[in-house]
């Protein structure tokens, strides 16, 4: 009897996460009734959550798109939201459609992942990229000296920091490349961790998709 109670709770709990996470897919899908109750989005298509540092949420969202759009697939279930009914496809495209917007299709043409396309961000706020190696500059580099001779600078980092995926656009899509411009320059692991599984998702698609096609001739 105790372990049916105890399976009966988890079971309860699990079904009160799902049911939080599926509000929160709805939200960003604009499907909630009220439009208090979904995520904003700028006028070019990114959702945006907050000022600091908006693409965490961006990454993370479209994450969990990507993962529940395979979930209802592969159980054949469909997104039930206040508004109606979405299809695993649809969710996977709005997932898409935020990928496109970090990698360069976006009002300003500006890849928000470095070192992807021909225009990304070269003033990172990062202080690992933005001082000079220590293969090319020997002398000691200590947080005061890296604040005083090259937190300021107007050039660009001298280290690439290739994968990075910055802090993104204001609630317009405006975005100011500069190092000192925090919110919006500034990269965290957390916001590239989960574009990792994003992509290798949508590079598994496109591989099946070109051997559905070879094997159609």
């Amino acid at each position: 009897m105790l372990e049916k109670a105890k399976h009966e709770h988890e079971g309860h709990v699990l079904k009160q996460y799902r049911s939080k996470a599926e509000y929160y897919l709805c939200s960003c899908l604009n499907k909630n009734n009220a439009t208090s109750d979904n995520v904003e989005r700028t006028p070019g298509g990114l959702l945006y959550i907050r000022q600091w540092n908006n693409m965490q949420y961006v990454s993370t969202a479209t994450f969990l798109l990507t993962v529940y759009s395979d979930f209802l697939r592969n159980s054949n279930q469909h997104l039930r939201c206040p508004t109606g009914t979405i299809d695993p496809e649809e969710i996977l495209s709005f997932a898409k459609s935020q990928v496109d917007y970090i990698l360069g299709s976006n009002p300003m043409n500006m890849s928000y992942l470095v070192g992807y396309g021909s225009k990304y961000p070269i003033r990172v706020h990062h202080r690992g990229a933005s001082i000079v190696s220590y293969r090319e500059n020997k002398g000691f580099i200590g947080c005061t000296q890296g604040y005083d001779n090259w937190y300021s600078r107007v050039e660009p980092n001298p280290n690439l920091l290739v994968g990075a995926l910055v802090g993104g656009p204001d609630c317009r899509d405006n975005f100011m490349d500069q190092r000192d411009n925090y919110m919006q320059t500034e990269a965290c692991t957390y916001n590239t961790a989960p574009l990792v599984g994003v992509f290798a998702r949508l590079l598994q698609l496109e591989e099946n998709l070109e051997v559905e096609l070879v094997a159609s001739y």
